[in-house]
């Protein structure tokens, strides 16, 4: 174990972030740290990094081991090149090798056995501490973050802040501390470069915390989820779609039994009342008893957390479009005296979901404003576009956020406007908030509200879930998927292009390629290109065949059990509820022998229950893990 966190609680002020929490950190996790906008991540980071101390709780950790996080203060002040800022990390081994090469030069003069001995010495430390390859790796970190050659000599005051980022990025990760935190450190990354991390995480046997919005990237590096949420923490080993389904059933499972419980406790009390009317000494006793019953059932039983309220939208086009939507032919751009592409010609047809990718600065988002230039684009018959700006540029950051959509639909009622504005989260005077106060997130909802509200069929998109949360993400996500009108889109989110692509248009070494597919089409096309010399296997032996034919036939015997098992459930929750009804029936609160056989028939029925739910969760992790 690398560190433990136990009894932990933060809060500003009246602000609850989280209470009680605990976890521990094995030197092999990889751990998704997830959660809303505001949960308190990125708080929690400090603490763990001693940056910060919690209200109660602490954090210990094992002897000796460091932790390193990403600085949010990007090469502050240095002049250094990109590559001599990246190599900082090293100045030790950089001190040892000057000292080393100092010694060579004194072994031409002096060959004493004590100078040797020092030589020797110095040369064997050199080498252990990575001496012969740090420089390689520098650059090679560089290369996968994005950095071209040229790039790599740029001081960095030349650089963006998206490049100095990934400076702090590379010097964390070359630095290799014992536990790594990275708050969302896919932000400034194009797909080339996500992908290059994905690998580097995982080669990098250390133990990784990162905050991520990124769902695919979770799912490729993470072996363990923590969710923060309604002040808790969730942990479950697995990547994020295994824990999107263990989430689910956890919440299921708790609703079910509070339900089962609470309808118990409401029979017994029942029961009390009437013992307690009948006021005798023995009815006395038995509500006395029965309201320990209670008391048992009620201790430690877990109330299910308030969903916590999401973003809600939907698109949909106002009027149908011809089947051609948008035709291009030879485009081409020049920037800054670079060409960025040449003889883009593109045909968009109704329904297409076109995404746009490749590396950062290659020319999609200048590419998707050319599609919105009448001038060299041509429009099919009936369409409307809607265009969302990454950095919403468009939005008048003067105005509050009401203003800004009274004055884009003049004809809207002001109850009808915010009410769009609730959907969005913008509630009482939050829709009074001056747009150049709100963050990223605030003003994408913003964003997305104008663009619901215009009902165009077709929909460019650039970035569309840059500022966005997971939960927001999938809401956008549901939405873009029930789409009736058509798509272009630049993004980076693996996740929303696997599910939603019909077809990729990809930037590669200057040339603009498309293909048909979603995401992990491209990846199969990519990889037959990288290594066309690999031969695929043909097909599956014997044995394997027969394995999976066998793992298939568990599996419906398994699902077969799981709806048996529910549909018991059902009926026996159902006879119990019958058995409640007649027990509080007038014909029988007064025979005593009746009311005695139908209590011991609901006891039994109530075990009964408690079993089947037992079995019910094992049939369920059993069905997960054969899934």
């Amino acid at each position: 174990m690398l560190l433990s966190v136990s009894g932990l609680s933060k809060s500003f002020g009246d602000n609850l972030l989280f209470e009680n929490i605990g976890f521990d950190i094995e030197p092999d996790d990889i751990v998704g740290l997830i959660g809303g906008n505001g949960c308190g991540k990125t708080t929690l980071f400090r603490i763990i990094s001693g940056e910060e101390l919690p209200d109660t709780g602490g954090v210990v950790r094992k002897s000796g081991i460091t932790v390193g996080v990403l600085n949010q203060h990007a090469c502050q002040g240095s002049q250094r090149t990109a590559y001599h800022e990246a190599l900082s990390v090293f100045d030790e081994l950089i001190k040892l090798e000057d000292e080393l090469s100092d010694v060579t030069l004194r072994l031409e003069t002096d060959q004493s056995n004590e100078l040797i001995e020092y030589h020797h010495s110095l040369r064997e430390k050199f080498e252990s501490m990575g001496g012969l390859t740090y420089r390689s790796k520098t650059r090679s970190a560089l290369s996968g973050l994005g950095f071209s050659e040229e790039e790599q000599l740029l001081t960095v005051p030349q650089l963006s802040g998206g490049q100095r980022s990934k400076i702090e990025l590379c010097k964390l990760l070359l630095s290799a501390p014992d536990v790594i935190l990275l708050d969302e450190p896919t932000n400034h990354l194009d797909i080339d470069a996500i992908e290059w991390l994905d690998g580097y995480i995982r080669a990098c046997k250390k133990a990784v915390i990162i905050i991520s919005h990124d769902r695919f990237f979770l799912d490729r590096v993470a072996n363990r989820i923590f969710e923060m949420d309604n002040h808790k923490l969730y942990c479950c080993d697995g990547n994020y779609t295994k824990y999107q389904r263990v989430r689910e059933e956890r919440k299921l499972t708790v609703q079910r039994n509070y339900d089962n419980t609470m309808r118990e406790v409401s029979r017994i009390e029942k029961i009390i009342e009437q013992q307690r009317r009948w006021n005798r000494e023995k009815n006395i006793k038995t509500a006395e008893s029965k309201q320990k019953q209670i008391d048992r059932l009620l201790d430690g039983l877990e109330i299910p957390d308030a969903e916590r309220e999401g973003m809600s939208l939907s698109f949909s086009a106002a009027v149908r479009s011809g089947d051609t939507v948008l035709s291009a032919e030879n485009l081409s751009k020049t920037f800054d005296g670079r060409n960025l592409y040449n003889n883009v010609s593109l045909q968009v047809r109704r329904g297409d979901r076109i995404f746009i990718i490749g590396p950062n600065g290659c020319g999609k988002t200048t590419l998707l404003r050319q599609f919105l230039d009448k001038t060299e684009t041509e429009y099919g018959v009936g369409v409307s576009v809607g265009y969302f700006d990454q950095h919403q540029r468009d939005l008048d950051l003067n105005k509050t956020v009401f203003q800004q959509l009274r004055d884009d639909y003049p004809t809207m009622g002001d109850t009808a406007l915010r009410s769009a504005l609730a959907l969005f989260l913008f509630k009482g005077e939050e829709v009074f908030e001056k747009i150049e106060n709100l963050s990223g997130g605030e003003r994408a909802r913003v964003a997305l509200c104008r663009l619901m509200l215009k009902h165009n069929n077709l929909l460019l998109l650039d970035e569309p879930t840059n500022h966005l949360d997971l939960e927001s993400r999938e809401v956008l996500e549901e939405a873009l998927d029930g789409f009736d009108g058509t798509l272009v889109c630049v993004s980076h989110d693996r996740y929303l292009i696997n599910r939603l692509a019909s077809s990729i248009v990809y930037f590669e070494n200057g040339t603009v390629k498309k293909l048909d597919g979603n995401y992990d089409k491209y990846l199969e096309v990519r990889e037959a290109v990288d290594a066309p010399k690999q031969e695929k296997k043909v097909s599956e032996n014997k044995n394997e065949y027969l394995r999976k034919k066998e793992e298939a036939a568990r599996l419906r015997k398994l699902k077969t059990a799981f709806s048996k098992c529910e549909q018991e459930i059902g009926e026996t929750e159902a006879k119990l509820d019958e058995v409640n009804v007649l027990l509080l029936s007038e014909e029988v609160i007064s025979d005593y022998k009746r009311v005695a056989e139908l209590s011991a028939e609901a006891d039994e029925l109530n075990r009964k229950l408690e079993e089947l739910m037992t079995e019910w969760e094992r049939l369920g992790a059993e069905l997960e893990d054969a899934e």
